[in-house]
């Protein structure tokens, strides 16, 4: 519908929502112009719609997920079973970065563990 590529799409039943993986180079085309093409997908659809820049690289892919809130760092923590990832946060963004009922952070968990083996995601 936009031309643009689209890497995955994630149907979160739980949030009401659909997500889209784009190629960051394509994510313009993917907007549109005032944001049009996610309205007209919202309408045609029915579900909010997200896009999400898609980055092989751990760093970039959480800044991109974590925006517009400003990340200083990213870390890693492996324990005998499993991978955490812990996102220090602006003080100043932290709410953004969290989303009304944790949406962003449920957001970041599911695209974490399906790319990158992810099992919890921390804000710090």
């Amino acid at each position: 519908m936009t031309r643009a590529n689209v890497r995955d799409c994630i149907i979160d039943n739980e949030n009401n929502r659909i997500i889209f993986l784009v190629d960051s180079k394509d994510m313009g085309v993917a907007i549109g112009k005032s944001g049009i093409n996610v309205k007209k997908l919202k309408k045609i659809i029915g579900k909010d719609i997200e896009l999400v820049a898609y980055s092989d690289n751990l760093e970039e892919l959480v800044k991109n997920l974590m925006s517009p809130a400003r990340v200083r760092s990213v870390k890693v923590v492996n324990t005998s079973s499993k991978k955490s990832v812990y996102i220090n946060i602006d003080p100043q963004d932290k709410g953004l970065a969290i989303g009304k009922n944790g949406r962003n952070v449920a957001r970041a968990k599911l695209i974490l563990k399906r790319y990158m083996d992810i099992d919890n995601v921390v804000i710090v």
